[in-house]
């Protein structure tokens, strides 16, 4: 059986980048889990890739009446001249409790933003900010703002130079207005020692103004290919994760960083994932902050190097103040999950939540599992709460959740071009 690293892009029909695919061959390693107590799971809307939109993105937010709101890469106005026919050029949506769609935005495509490849942020006046990885003056992706009334407004177009390019990142808002995210490539186009990479990525700034500055832009040594999204502490310092660079020797470019950038743009670096892995390899979510300024996040490798050929798949992290790693929790592709590639979320009582690309029902995907929903409590137990059955549920999910606070969880599966075209859903407790 072999497994193919998920894309955080799928349909890339335009020659857009995508994440590198490793083929590996899978050794399956059951583990036994305790049963959970019944959840309640339902899909509350399908994509058609039609006006509606497909292939959604991972990461919704929600407003007070419990709407949901994100992308999709693709669909929306199949029609215009600009997009890819018949794919468009994706939208931005509203799903109900009830499970009715709206599409709030069709994107067109240069000078317009195109094929976003995050999800939305969205401040108190209820207006919206994304970036895109494709779409802008020079078609190498945006930062853009949906007001409430619908109108778009692109705050900065990439060029693939020292500005950066094609970003995947959601943006972060700080209280005073400013936006602040990261660029896949770009940078220092010089610099960079990572493949052929043009630059390493850049975390940039725009300002409440609308100044756009570049804060670091990274060389591969401290860090390269930064596609997930920034979080921020009370002094103002960003934290964040690139998906290669730091320690060369691995995996041909690095496996990968957690970095903290101070607000005169000092970059440090907290850790460096290494071979043969056992802390983790290619961290591909954002990260979250606890209270205490502790930091956790997903490998989607490494860990149970009895799994995977080696490799292992994934891992469940804490880094504390201190920078010390612990492992809160190690995959092993059987009932439990395995590739976790998103951002947690955390309950009031310290339990973290995210979902796995793989495992599960290990009789579905051709014996690899169609992906899981888990839990992991405090003492570092693992309960996988729904297990995607390769169905009208939906399947592998590469992204994070949304908790309201009935406890309720909501995410996406990202579809599988041309089969499915991805869904939202809703796991009760």
């Amino acid at each position: 059986m072999i497994l193919a690293h998920p894309n955080r892009n799928q349909t890339l029909a335009s020659g857009i980048h995508a994440t590198s695919t490793f083929a590996i061959v899978l050794l399956l390693v059951g583990i036994a889990i305790q049963p959970a107590r019944a959840q309640t799971f339902k899909v509350l809307y399908d994509f058609t890739n039609g006006a509606d939109g497909g292939l959604p993105n991972p990461i919704l937010v929600s407003d007070q009446a419990g709407n949901l709101y994100g992308t999709t890469e693709e669909g929306g106005d199949i029609n215009s001249s600009n997009c890819n026919p018949p794919q468009g050029c994706g939208t931005v949506f509203k799903v109900t409790p009830r499970g009715k769609e709206t599409v709030i935005y069709d994107f067109k495509d240069n000078p317009d933003p195109a094929y976003p490849g995050a999800g939305l942020s969205r401040d108190a006046a209820g207006n919206f900010y994304g970036t895109t990885f494709l779409g802008g003056t020079s078609n190498m992706g945006t930062v853009y703002k949906l007001d409430k009334t619908g109108k778009d407004t692109v705050l900065h177009s990439f060029t693939g130079g020292h500005d950066g390019g094609n970003p995947f990142s959601t943006i972060l808002l700080d209280p005073n207005g400013n936006l602040y995210g990261t660029t896949e490539i770009g940078g220092d186009t010089e610099g960079c020692d990572i493949g052929d990479m043009v630059g390493c990525g850049v975390v940039f700034e725009i300002s409440k103004s609308g100044k756009f500055t570049v804060l670091h832009s990274f060389n591969g040594y401290d860090g390269a290919d930064p596609f997930s999204g920034l979080v921020r502490d009370e002094a103002g310092n960003l934290y964040g994760t690139t998906y290669a660079g730091g320690i060369t020797s691995c995996h041909n470019g690095g496996c990968g960083t957690v970095f903290k950038l101070d607000p005169t743009g000092k970059e440090t670096v907290l850790l460096k994932f290494n071979v043969p892995g056992k802390g983790g390899m290619f961290p591909s979510g954002p990260l979250i902050r606890d209270a205490a300024g502790n930091l956790y996040g997903t490998t989607e490798w490494g860990g149970d190097l009895s799994c995977n050929q080696q490799v292992g798949c994934g891992t469940v992290f804490k880094l504390d103040k201190t920078s010390k790693e612990t492992v809160l929790y190690k995959f092993k592709l059987g009932a439990d999950g395995g590739l976790p590639n998103g951002p947690l979320v955390q309950d009031a009582a310290g339990n973290l939540y995210g979902t796995t690309y793989l495992g599960g029902i290990l009789s579905c995907n051709g014996g690899d599992g169609c992906g899981v929903i888990f839990k992991l409590d405090t003492a570092g137990k693992e309960t996988p709460l729904y297990k995607f059955k390769d169905g009208s549920d939906g399947k592998q999910p590469n992204g994070g959740l949304v908790r309201d606070s009935a406890g309720n969880l909501y995410g996406t599966t990202p579809g599988n071009l041309g089969s499915t075209w991805g869904s939202v859903f809703e796991l009760q407790p």
